[in-house]
C-alpha cells in the first residue's frame, strides 16, 4: 500500500503562483508513475500532468503547458506541482495519485483546494 498526503493549496490572485507537494509513504518502491489531477465544481476529474518515478517521461494537458511543472525529490519520496501564472479557471481541488507499472492510478491523496481569484 502507498499513502499520499498533499499540501500547499490555498487562495491566490490571478497571475500568482503556488507549489503543491505530495508526500508518499508506505510501499513506495512499487510506484511506477505519479500524477496530478484536478476537479473543478460541477466538472469531471481531469488529468493535468504525469511523471514516471524515474523522471524520464512527463505529460501535460494543453491548458497548463508552460505554466505548471511537475518534479520529484526521490530522496524525500515527494512530488511537486509548481503552478505559475494561475488563472481563475485553475480553481479546483487538486489530487496527487500514484500507480504501479501494470495498473491504473489506485493510490490517491486527500486533495487540496486551490482557489484563484480574479
Amino acid at each position: 500500500q502507498v499513502q499520499l498526503v498533499e499540501s500547499g493549496g490555498g487562495l491566490v490572485q490571478a497571475g500568482g503562483s503556488l507549489r503543491l507537494s505530495c508526500a508518499a509513504s508506505g510501499r513506495t518502491i512499487s510506484i511506477y508513475a505519479m500524477a496530478w489531477f484536478r476537479q473543478a465544481p460541477g466538472k469531471e476529474r481531469e488529468l493535468i500532468t504525469t511523471m514516471n518515478w524515474s523522471g524520464q517521461s512527463t505529460y501535460y494537458v494543453d491548458s497548463v503547458k508552460g505554466r505548471f511543472t511537475i518534479s520529484r525529490d526521490n530522496a524525500k519520496n515527494t512530488v511537486y506541482l509548481q503552478m505559475n501564472s494561475l488563472k481563475p479557471e485553475d480553481t479546483a481541488v487538486y489530487y496527487c495519485a500514484a500507480r504501479e507499472r501494470k495498473s491504473s492510478y489506485d493510490y490517491w491523496g486527500q486533495g487540496t483546494q486551490v482557489t484563484v481569484s480574479s
